[in-house]
């Protein structure tokens, strides 16, 4: 081994560990109950909650695929599925021939509104259940200093696709 290698600390290493197992995991804890409670896979769920917190619950596909961080033949993809379910649509962009806009239907907006307690429950369960309020806020500052080293245009954050909260235009 070579010494001039900054390995990781036995405690850097154990951490690394738990957040990869994390990582690994969660995706298909999340996937599994959304589509055994609401018929509807994490990043369609992704997609329409992410729509449902735009104005006129429409954005630009390109737009997105940036938000959900898809490529734009993933994220077709899964708009041609979620359009064939009558959740999302797409249009012509006002203005612009070469842009699509994708627009959650109203039927796209019940489905968000039905799944998004399910989900929030289960993320919870999964992420906060057994953790203090002081241990949540922890959380929340580590990512907070991770999160902007890996999304420097801080993409995914500003786009309202945690989906985790209540659709935000539910009272309208």
């Amino acid at each position: 081994m070579d010494d001039q290698t900054p390995w990781l600390t036995a405690e850097q290493e154990g951490a690394w560990r738990s957040l990869m197992a994390a990582i690994l995991l969660l995706p298909g804890a999340l996937d599994a109950q959304l589509q055994r409670d609401a018929d509807v896979t994490h990043a369609g769920y992704v997609v329409m909650s992410a729509l449902s917190e735009t104005p006129g619950r429409a954005i630009r596909m390109s737009r997105l695929a940036q938000m959900s961080s898809m490529s734009m033949s993933r994220l077709s993809h899964l708009v041609d599925r979620l359009e064939q379910r009558g959740w999302v649509e797409r249009r012509p962009a006002p203005g612009d021939r070469r842009s699509t806009i994708a627009v959650l239907t109203e039927g796209g907006w019940e489905k968000v509104v039905a799944t998004a307690p399910g989900h929030a429950d289960n993320v919870k369960t999964l992420i906060f259940e057994g953790l203090t309020p002081a241990q949540t806020r922890q959380l929340k500052k580590i990512f907070d200093t991770i999160v902007p080293k890996l999304d420097p245009e801080d993409r995914l954050r500003t786009c309202g696709t945690s989906g985790t909260g209540q659709p935000a235009s539910a009272t309208r």
